[in-house]
């Protein structure tokens, strides 16, 4: 019997797509330390607790298990604190990941879906960002993903790897059926913030109302997490198919200010939200929204949840039953 690795796989993507494996027939092992995932967010699949710094628990999961491909999400994912840690970040995501890429090699497995992020591109030049757009992030966080990528290309060239590289967009929602929603410790994506300050009558902080934007607020390209994991899926049987390595946008094409995120928050809560305004983050571009016609052309990507009030019911659906069984607000 043949796996997928699924690096990260216990957090609020790699569930999701640990998930949507199962359903379509493949075998994932999870592969994770637990730091910021969650042991019952991987079902059935076997869960190997486990760092990437960890070389040789590396080699003996792969003696373990006859794996046959890589999806990687493992990685430390705050901008701010990328910023003020950039060193984490760049052993984290760079050094591990080198690291993953030469026990791959040693076990002759050449097939990775990556998990990198619109950070690549910093601020952008145009609007909708294409993959051909200059890479300048503007954050450790961002150059780490960029960095990896360079690495990945490099090694393809070689004919040591063949990869794919999902540079998404905002990751939104919940899934449907009310399994696996996003979770996080401390939380700093806006969503699920916008949902608790809505349950719990508690103000929102918005980080910078000066930027150049209709209102002020920063814009970004939310896509369901569901049709994030279904793009995995796609790019995993690319690979799969013996065709050649390659890059792609996963997003909606549509952008939304932080204050229309609250806006629609308001409508599928039924709630009021207050709003406290404060000085913008370091490393946050204005606005960022993608192109995803590559995707769409070469995998045959659509979304399934494109709406944003679709996204925001879902992640409501999920938490709200959360917050019912919590007895006082997380610290």
């Amino acid at each position: 019997m043949s796996f997928i690795l699924v690096t990260g796989g216990a957090g609020y993507i790699g569930s999701h797509v640990v998930k949507e494996l199962l359903q379509k027939g493949y075998q994932p092992i999870v592969y994770d330390n637990l730091d910021t995932g969650h042991r019952e967010a991987v079902r059935e699949a076997p869960l190997i607790e486990g760092d990437l710094a960890d070389g040789e628990k590396l080699r003996e999961t792969f003696q373990t298990y006859s794996i046959k491909a890589v999806i990687h999400f493992a990685a430390s994912c705050l901008v701010e604190e990328s910023v003020e840690h950039p060193l984490k970040y760049f052993k984290n995501n760079l050094s591990n990941s080198i690291q993953l890429l030469e026990v791959m090699e040693e076990f002759q497995v050449n097939r990775i879906v990556f998990s990198s992020s619109a950070a690549v591109y910093g601020e952008p030049l145009e609007i909708p960002i294409s993959e051909e757009h200059p890479s300048a992030p503007t954050n450790p966080y961002g150059e780490t993903k960029w960095m990896f990528e360079q690495i990945l290309q490099r090694s393809s060239k070689a004919g040591r790897v063949r990869y794919i590289s999902l540079r998404y967009f905002n990751a939104a929602g919940a899934d449907p059926e009310g399994d696996l929603g996003e979770d996080h410790s401390p939380e700093t994506h806006l969503i699920p913030l916008v949902l608790r300050a809505a349950f719990f009558g508690k103000p929102i902080s918005i980080f910078g109302t000066d930027y150049d934007t209709p209102d002020g607020t920063c814009i970004r390209d939310y896509i369901h997490v569901t049709d994030l994991a279904h793009g995995h899926l796609l790019a995993l049987q690319r690979l799969e198919s013996g065709r050649d390595s390659g890059i792609y946008n996963l997003g909606n094409g549509k952008g939304f200010s932080v204050r229309e995120v609250i806006q629609v928050a308001e409508r599928v809560t039924g709630e009021k939200i207050a709003v406290h305004e404060s000085p913008r983050r370091p490393g946050d571009p204005s606005c960022l929204i993608a192109s995803s016609e590559k995707i769409r052309k070469e995998l045959g990507w659509r979304p399934r949840y494109p709406e944003l009030e679709t996204m925001i019911q879902t992640a409501w659906n999920w938490h709200r039953s959360q917050f019912k069984a919590m007895s006082r607000m997380p610290d």
